[in-house]
């Protein structure tokens, strides 16, 4: 397993995503120790986590909710916003 040690809080999204990458590499390897398994899938969970949550951040910040003729939400992209 990979011994660098990454800061998971200040962590970009292609970072997490390439690490995620290379334990799911490690472990479908089947090269890998039980320990050192377990240990990385426990980083590949929270690396899911903060991709998920870059994801979700970033779709929020280019969508725009807005209210239709009968009341309801919705949400359209900023590009079809009218100026």
């Amino acid at each position: 397993m990979q011994s660098d040690v990454v800061d998971l809080k200040n962590i970009s999204f292609e970072e997490a995503l390439s690490e995620l990458e290379n334990i799911v590499r490690e472990l479908e390897s089947g090269q890998i120790k039980l320990d050192d398994a377990v240990t990385a899938y426990e980083k590949a969970v929270a690396l899911k986590k903060i991709c998920q949550d870059k994801l979700a951040a970033a779709a929020l910040k280019v969508e725009k909710i807005e209210t239709g003729l009968d009341g309801t939400l919705k949400t359209v992209p900023l590009d079809n916003v009218e100026a």
